[in-house]
């Protein structure tokens, strides 16, 4: 079963909500809503609106995607996949691959739970590495390995758990792909236009990528955050990464 979005390389954008304030989400969002593919509700904004949030943006007729990682013991990760999956406009929520084994295959079955069969459902990600952890990081909290390798073994663990896909960075994207085949969702964070790549090392994202490498490496989504919200012309700067998007599809 596929998502339920066109071929409009907009289908593959997914904008940061990153606001403390719902009204302030909400207006910024109509003002590109038409050019977006999903909006991505995070821990930022859902902690100050709540379920209201994902609502209101849900009236904007553009897919959600729940971004609030939980990570927890499965019973109660399991709880929370169903009040998430079941909020309207939901598209896309994650979890933490971390989590294990047990925790993703309680959310897998939580996320089906009261749908009838055949009917479209949200989609379920594991997240694999923070996109603000290098290698050095992830050796500081006991795991130790290239980045890569670890995104990857996390990726493979989640599939076989029944998870619809993961978020990673773009430098683990191709070697997901390869490892998971091509039905495997891969949503990539830490995406900016090659202009404000150079920004990267004053900001908390450790490994980055354009939206045409991002798409090229095999992502079927892109999440852009402060590149389009602290744009001069934020229908502008949309614009011209979802025409990069489309270049990179042409070559793809």
């Amino acid at each position: 079963m596929t998502l339920t979005f066109d071929a409009h390389p907009r289908s593959n954008l997914i904008v940061a909500l990153d606001f403390d304030s719902l009204s302030t989400a909400v207006k910024f969002a109509k003002q590109i809503a038409p050019l977006v593919g999903m909006f991505k509700i995070g821990g930022q904004l859902f902690t100050a609106a709540g379920p209201a949030a994902v609502k209101e943006i849900a009236a904007l007729d553009v897919g959600v995607f729940l971004d609030l990682k939980f990570h927890d013991i499965p019973n109660t990760v399991a709880g929370a996949v169903l009040s998430a999956a079941s909020l309207p406009g939901v598209e896309l929520l994650n979890v933490h691959a971390l989590g294990g084994s047990a925790m993703l295959h309680a959310g897998v079955q939580a996320i089906s739970a009261g749908v009838a069969m055949g009917a479209n459902r949200a989609r379920l990600l594991a997240v694999t590495i923070l996109t603000s952890m290098d290698d050095k990081a992830l050796l500081e909290v006991g795991i130790a390995g290239p980045v890569t390798d670890r995104a990857t073994k996390l990726a493979v663990m989640s599939q076989k758990a029944g998870v619809d896909g993961v978020v990673a960075s773009v430098q683990e994207a191709l070697a997901i792909r390869e490892a998971c085949g091509r039905d495997f969702l891969i949503v990539t964070p830490g995406v900016r236009p090659k202009d404000e790549s150079s920004s990267a090392q004053r900001d908390d994202q450790s490994r980055t990528a354009t939206p045409a490498e991002a798409i090229r490496a095999g992502a079927d989504f892109i999440v852009v955050g402060r590149p389009i919200l602290a744009a001069r012309d934020p229908r502008a700067a949309t614009q011209t990464i979802v025409e990069e998007i489309a270049a990179a599809k042409q070559f793809s």
